[in-house]
């Protein structure tokens, strides 16, 4: 059989466009309707309009305690010459909420009246239903409650069960099959069995899909795992189109040996789409099978949540015959770099808080299969097809998935990695809920720049001068002489050559990184470690480019030692409670101080005061930080220097 390959892609708009037109010719939508309480109607959309039954209030009530009188017989009340009203027969009694007494057809507050011998003195006019709540005051009988395709809110419920509605006619919540594909998946329940093993997978996207289908008002239906034979894709499929109204293949979807997802649509229906100009998602696939679509997902999870995003809801929206919620819009200045390859449409991940007047956004990792990218996110951002990419500090259109306050509450942290900012984030929600932490890595340098260019609260640095031996200061002089600026320490920590479990190599020291059968990762330049690396090797008189993997870059300490465990490198410069948390081995080579980087503008923020807060005087946040390994903490929240 030939191989299968991509049609010619499609761009995201065209794609759009052809799955929607498709869709309208094809299948009834809305979709038809049932009828439900109005107690568990919340998030569901109404499939007529909903008109009151009763008033609301239905009888004439007090506002208010006080006295129940006839308006006409106050008329003649002054403060010089009150009337009296004798109390059970011109004046009663009544509570707030009480119906009014018949004939009767206004209230006197209770501290409005003096109260004497049986009677009450009142001292002016009081005109017809004054502090009374008159019938229909909130709702009248036959008033539109809520119209035809709305949202169903909680005070929605409220006004409907006043207005005497206890069922209301909502719309079917479209039923959406999730069919996970691939030999290789295994259920998250069978971790606790011991089997996962090389090449086994954990199956997560079908939860991920059908908690995005429940937010959006849809009901999941998740079907189990289908291995890689085309007969038993195809029994599923049809089970499926008997009682979906759509249905999603997660996987499957590229043009490997078992991708059969392609091959059983055209069978089966029609393939529309086979291949879409974006970046991560191209593998997407969209068919119908007689009136009902189905979608081929690819299996890498940011894949799969953006095809979700771009394709799924769109046809949710028409199934409801509402709108859903989208991204609120923001402009922001980018931190760093960002190159992206002409032809695709490319989604990237952002951080993004703000920094005096401005947003600031800065990338996180790109990758298909980084489904942390997401958890991290604030939103995206769009590289369009015809762009290389955008540059440092261009102003670019960001897409909130977080709301707005949350970004307005973000410290921005630009500069180097470390371990102990991550504990330092989950201390600061710990104790100030409201306060965000976006930590940006890109190496001691950027984040110095960022400082001056006023893009960053803080910067975490630990860059060593050869000349004086002194680490950050002579660079903040030369630098941001003018800035005003605080540096305060955070930790001292031991940086080493990372290697793996038992060192099989017998890396011992830099000279060993020139060997034929060594593999280095590296950090970016720019950052301390980076030149931390280039001073030992100019010291001892190596050429970088004797070095295999010398331009293998990583942003992190935790990603240099990923890339030792997995065996893409043999070693790497990086801190200790790197190696330690990934169980690799670890050769010493010095102690470092890594400071973070304050501007004063932003000095008595409430958030930057919170940050502090924790770095000075939280005991439990310095135990974390013992006991990751590698660090002293004896000079934490000292002030190193100050301009």
């Amino acid at each position: 059989m030939a191989k299968k390959v991509f049609h010619e892609l499609v761009s995201l708009n065209s794609a759009l466009e052809i799955l929607l037109k498709f869709f309208k010719n094809k299948v009834s939508y809305p979709l038809s309707s049932e009828i439900i309480p109005v107690k568990d109607s919340l998030n569901r959309i109404t499939a007529e309009p909903v008109f009151a039954k009763l008033s609301s209030p239905y009888f004439h009530s007090s506002a208010m305690d006080g006295y129940a009188v006839r308006s006409k017989s106050t008329f003649s009340a002054t403060e010089k010459d009150p009337v009296k009203l004798k109390i059970g027969e011109e004046a009663v009694w009544i509570e707030t909420g009480d119906p009014l007494p018949e004939d009767f057809d206004a209230v006197i507050p209770v501290e409005e009246v003096n109260v004497k011998d049986g009677y009450i003195e009142i001292y002016k006019a009081y005109p017809p239903y004054h502090d009374v709540r008159p019938v229909g005051e909130d709702i009248v009988a036959t008033e539109l409650i809520i119209p035809e395709n709305h949202l169903i809110r909680a005070v929605d419920i409220g006004a409907m069960l006043a207005s005497g509605i206890l069922k209301v006619k909502v719309r079917k919540k479209p039923v959406i099959g999730i069919i996970p594909t691939g030999s290789e998946l295994i259920e998250p329940e069978k971790i606790e069995e011991g089997i996962l093993k090389p090449p086994a997978l954990i199956e997560y996207n079908s939860s991920v899909l059908a908690n995005l289908i429940k937010t959006d008002g849809g009901e999941p239906k998740e079907y189990p795992i289908v291995e890689d034979r085309e007969e038993i894709m195809e029994k599923r499929i049809m089970e499926a189109y008997e009682e979906c109204d759509l249905i999603l293949l997660n996987a499957g979807s590229g043009y490997g040996k078992e991708d059969f997802t392609y091959k059983v649509i055209s069978k089966l229906g029609e393939v529309i789409i086979n291949g879409v100009a974006i970046k991560p998602g191209k593998p997407f696939i969209g068919g119908f099978i007689k009136n009902k679509p189905v979608l081929g997902i690819p299996g890498y999870p940011v894949s799969t949540f953006l095809c979700y995003y771009l394709f799924v809801r769109p046809l949710i929206e028409l199934y409801l015959g509402t709108k859903l919620k989208k991204e609120e819009k923001i402009q922001a200045i980018l931190s760093r770099n960002l190159s992206s390859t002409i032809g695709v449409d490319e989604f990237v991940r952002v951080k993004v808080g703000r920094v005096g007047d401005k947003y600031i956004v800065s990338p996180v990792g790109r990758g298909a299969g980084l489904l942390m990218s997401v958890v991290r996110a604030d939103g995206y951002i769009i590289i369009p097809s015809g762009s290389e990419g955008f540059s440092q500090g261009q102003m670019v259109d960001v897409y909130l998935w977080k709301e707005k306050e949350e970004i307005d509450n973000t410290i921005v942290c630009i500069g180097s990695h470390d371990n102990t900012l991550d504990i330092l984030y989950n201390y600061l929600r710990k104790k100030y809920p409201k306060i965000s932490l976006s930590s940006a890595h890109v190496g001691s340098m950027g984040g110095l720049i960022a400082i001056k260019k006023g893009e960053a609260h803080v910067a975490g640095t630990h860059l060593l001068d050869e000349t004086t031996g002194e680490y950050n200061i002579p660079f903040i002089k030369r630098l941001l002489p003018e800035k005003k600026v605080i540096l305060i320490n955070l930790v001292y920590r031991i940086q080493g050559l990372i290697v793996r479990k038992g060192n099989p190599k017998n890396i011992k020291s830099f000279e060993d990184l020139v060997r034929e059968d060594i593999i280095f990762i590296n950090r970016q330049a720019g950052s301390g470690t980076r030149l931390l690396l280039d001073k030992h090797l100019r010291e001892m008189g190596i050429n970088s480019s004797e070095i295999k993997g010398y331009e293998n870059e990583e942003y992190t300490h935790m990603g240099v030692a990923q890339a030792v465990a997995s065996g893409r490198a043999d070693v790497g410069l990086g801190i200790l409670a790197a190696a330690k948390a990934l169980d690799l081995d670890f050769i010493p080579i010095t102690e470092e101080r890594y400071d973070l980087l304050i501007a004063k503008d932003f000095l008595e923020l409430v958030s930057v005061q919170a940050l502090l807060d924790i770095i000075r005087n939280d005991k439990k946040f310095k135990e974390a930080v013992i006991a990751l390994g590698g660090y002293d903490v004896r000079d934490m929240g000292k002030i190193i220097y100050e301009n």
